[in-house]
This record gives structure tokens, C-alpha cells and sequence, in this order.
């Protein structure tokens, strides 16, 4: 039998490969088990985005919930991450399955178990079900047809709910008043009808790209990257707009646009909200960021006397603290955030409008607002890079960051930090973090300076001291 595991954000693999409808069922039967154990009976939802067979494998993961007993509610349409997350609040569900491989390639599709708070399940709950799926051969299951006529399974809007809270959470008197022009970017996936239609209905002129479902995502992989997003910095010149706006595969990540057509890095676009929400706002709180993200954000929150807190990466240890209250805002460089008042979750759609709502209030460009931004606390220079990863070469890089340097690039290293992957701090605030991918086969380098030219210099040295 295949062996399933799962990553930062739930299990992925390739379709035909190892993510087959046996597979799926089976590690559905688990997460069934797993529920039962810890006596949650309670619905369960179900939700997919917009891949290849996704209908089908929703229904094939909804037929053995309703074998084993549970409820389920499935979404009418296929529906973004974040919008099953809140839906699993709103209904007060044991928990929600969500068909999506995110931002990977077309040809890859995956199953994410939220809890019942909507936060993507933790490490001790995923290898838990690891160890029931191993032992798992067989399911049951009751075809959805059946399931309907005995009251086990309904379609269901999830979509007005999430979109009714996210009114809650964003001043759309400010984007009325401002006549904000927006390009929003879908990339095929499934935030259509909520990102454009949310800011229409707050005043703006919107314009889409690539709004309607193609399962192939139009032959480029369904993220936000300034490689996937030139279409969107064009039209942001040629239509004049104050702002471009993108999603990825499931609408969990955010592309960020200027009005002069350069993409924003996702690092500089958290800072920029945390500071709107600090001094704009006026909230006051901790914030909290993943171990490889901008350092921005600790000296915003210096600036403005409140902690900042550092996690693992995944966003399921960021919404634990969004759920308990021990943070105002939660952000990764990967293009995700969640704020107070929201989800456990990454929510691309609410990092768009927060960052149409700064725009609308500061009535400039988000370069002009990151410069003044360095001007308050200093420049910080992010990098990320991604290298491929071999077996062979996972096994020699293990023993290289078994044995971390003194020095890198030429700086010294003040303090090593383990706390997920490999983390160096080096003296004039810069640093390097070597951490191999918890999705894709493929080792993350992260560098951050207080200068461009800091931050090349260390991403060389920080190459350099992987491949040996």
C-alpha cells in the first residue's frame, strides 16, 4: 500500500500516481477512525477546488463519512481553503476534508484534515492518522445518492457566510470613497465571485484575469509568483489600476501588484499590513510570524511596543495563536496571513482586501508606503530560494547542517536556532535559514539583510554552504 504523509499543509501527491481514489478513500476511512476515537460525531465538511476530478473526489471522500456514520456537508461549488475553514466554525462541525494541492502543479492534487476550529490539524493529530492509515485496507462507504435520501449528506453555500464575516473585518467605507481600480488575478482557482465580487460591492471598478475554471491552470502552476504574475503587472499599467490582486490554487495565498506594475514581495506586503493595522488602525497586540519571515515585523513591533512571536513553519502553529488570542496578526512568506477576529487559517482573499483597504486609505503606492515604512524602523531585504533535493543530496545536507559555521559570507554567526531547519544570525542583523520542504522535494534557503547588496552577498554564501 502507498504510504501517506503529510506535509506542512496536509497530504499531496501526483493524480493517477499515488493520489487515486483507493488512496483517498482510505486515508478518508482514517481521518473517519480518528474522529470516532475521540468522539467527535459531529458534520463534517467537505469542500474541493477547482483540479482535475475534483467533484469526484470529494464525493468519494464524502461517500465514506457517510459509510462511517457521519453527516456531511459538502460545498455547492468548488470553494477556497479559507472559506471551508470558516464554514467549519460557523456550523460548528467535528471537523472539514479539503480537496486542493494549493499552489502545486496541475497534475498534483491533495487532502488537507482540518480541526474543529478550522486550523489545519496539528503534527500530533496527522501522524496519528498516519499510523491508522497504515493499517487501513479496506473502508465503508455509502454511495451519495443514498446518503442524500437518508439525511447524511446536503450541497451547501459556504460562500455568503464567509463573505457576510469578512464585512466584519474590513472598512469598506474607505474603498467607496477612494474609487479604487483593481485587477484581480484568479489563476483559475476558486476565489472567483468572492475577491472581485467583495470589492464591487464596496465601490471599486474591478477588472478579472483568468476568472473561469481550467483544470490545467493555463499550464503554469497556480501561485502567486512574480514568474506566474506578469500577465497581471501589464494590465495593472494598461488599465491604469491603483492595484493588481492574485490568488493561488485555493485561495490560502496572496500576489500583490503596485500600480506600476512591480510585483510586491510578499514579506514586505505583511509588514505593510501589520503596520495599517498598528497605525491605522490603532490595535494593539502581539503579532507573530513563522521562522522564516521577514524580521520587518519584529521591528514594527518594537516600534509600536508589543511582542512578536516566532513559530515553526505552517500556518497551523500561527492560527493557534489567532485562535487563542495571543495574536492581532499572523503572517509566513510563503503569502499568508490571518488577523484577530478571523481564521487559524491563511486567507489570500483577505490579504487582498486589506491590501486594497491600505491603498484606499494611504492614497499612494505601496512602494511609497514600504519607503516610508523603512524610513520608521530600516530597510529589510528578504530572499527566498528554492533548490532541488535529491535522496542523496537530503542525506549529505543533513550532515553539513549537523555541523553549522562559524561565519557566512564573511559575517559572524551570533547564535544558531533550530526550532525548524537550520537558522543563522549573523552580526549587522542579517541572517540565513536552510530548512528542506515539508510538499515538495526541494531544499528552502532563506536570506534577509539590511541592504540589496547584504542580501546577494548572503545568498551566495548561504548557496555555497549547501551544495558544499
Amino acid at each position: 500500500m502507498t504510504a501517506i504523509r503529510f506535509g506542512t499543509s496536509g497530504w499531496r501527491a501526483r493524480v493517477a500516481e499515488d493520489f487515486t481514489f483507493a488512496n483517498v478513500r482510505r486515508l478518508t476511512q482514517a481521518i473517519a477512525r480518528w474522529l470516532r476515537d475521540h468522539g467527535l460525531a459531529g458534520p463534517v465538511l467537505v469542500g474541493h477546488d477547482t483540479r482535475f476530478l475534483a467533484e469526484e473526489f470529494a464525493a468519494a471522500v464524502a461517500s465514506v463519512l457517510t459509510g462511517n456514520g457521519f453527516r456531511v456537508l459538502c460545498s455547492d461549488r468548488d470553494c477556497p481553503t479559507p472559506t471551508l475553514s470558516h464554514a467549519i466554525r460557523d456550523k460548528k462541525a467535528s471537523g472539514g476534508i479539503m480537496l486542493t494541492a494549493s499552489h502545486n502543479p496541475a497534475e498534483w492534487n491533495g487532502l488537507k484534515f482540518c480541526a474543529g476550529n478550522g486550523a489545519p490539524a496539528l503534527p500530533e493529530v496527522t501522524a496519528a492518522i498516519e499510523a491508522i492509515v497504515a493499517k487501513v485496507d479496506t473502508w465503508q462507504e455509502l454511495p451519495v445518492g443514498e446518503a442524500e435520501r437518508q439525511g447524511l449528506f446536503e450541497f451547501t453555500d459556504f460562500r455568503r457566510a464567509y463573505l457576510d464575516h469578512l464585512v466584519t473585518l474590513l472598512d469598506r467605507e474607505v474603498v467607496k470613497r477612494s474609487g479604487l481600480r483593481v485587477v484581480v488575478d484568479f489563476m483559475h482557482g476558486p476565489a472567483r465571485d468572492y475577491l472581485d465580487a467583495f470589492l464591487r460591492d464596496s465601490g471599486a471598478t474591478v477588472r478579472v484575469l483568468h476568472g473561469d475554471r481550467d483544470v490545467t491552470f493555463g499550464g503554469h502552476q497556480p501561485e502567486p509568483a512574480a514568474e506566474q504574475l506578469q500577465e497581471l503587472c501589464r494590465a495593472v499599467v494598461e488599465w491604469k489600476a491603483d492595484l493588481g490582486l492574485a490568488t493561488d490554487g485555493d485561495a490560502d495565498r496572496f500576489g500583490v501588484v503596485d500600480r506600476d506594475g512591480s510585483v510586491m514581495n510578499p514579506n514586505h506586503v505583511l509588514g505593510l499590513v501589520a503596520r495599517h493595522l498598528l497605525k491605522r488602525r490603532g490595535w494593539r497586540g502581539p503579532l507573530a510570524r513563522s521562522v522564516a519571515t521577514t524580521h520587518l515585523l519584529d521591528a514594527l513591533a518594537q516600534a509600536h511596543g508589543v511582542p512578536c512571536h516566532e513559530t515553526p513553519v505552517g500556518f497551523k502553529y500561527l492560527g493557534g495563536l489567532i485562535d487563542r488570542g495571543e495574536a492581532i496578526f499572523a503572517g509566513e512568506e510563503s503569502a499568508g496571513l490571518s488577523v484577530r477576529g478571523h481564521l487559524p487559517e491563511k486567507d489570500g482573499i483577505l490579504a487582498g482586501l486589506l491590501a486594497a483597504e491600505i491603498v484606499a486609505t494611504e492614497g499612494r503606492s505601496l512602494k511609497a508606503i514600504l519607503a516610508e515604512t523603512f524610513q520608521e524602523v530600516g530597510g529589510f531585504y528578504p530572499l527566498r530560494i528554492n533548490l532541488p533535493l535529491t535522496p542523496e543530496g537530503s542525506r549529505s545536507l543533513s550532515a553539513r547542517l549537523a555541523a553549522p559555521p562559524a561565519e557566512l559570507g564573511g559575517r559572524r554567526v551570533l547564535r544558531v536556532q533550530t526550532l525548524d531547519g537550520l537558522k543563522l544570525h549573523l552580526e549587522g542583523g542579517g541572517w540565513a535559514l536552510v530548512r528542506p520542504s515539508g510538499t515538495e522535494p526541494v531544499v528552502r534557503l532563506y536570506v534577509e539583510a539590511r541592504s540589496e547588496n547584504e542580501r546577494d552577498q548572503l545568498a551566495d554564501a548561504i548557496r555555497a554552504f549547501v551544495n558544499g
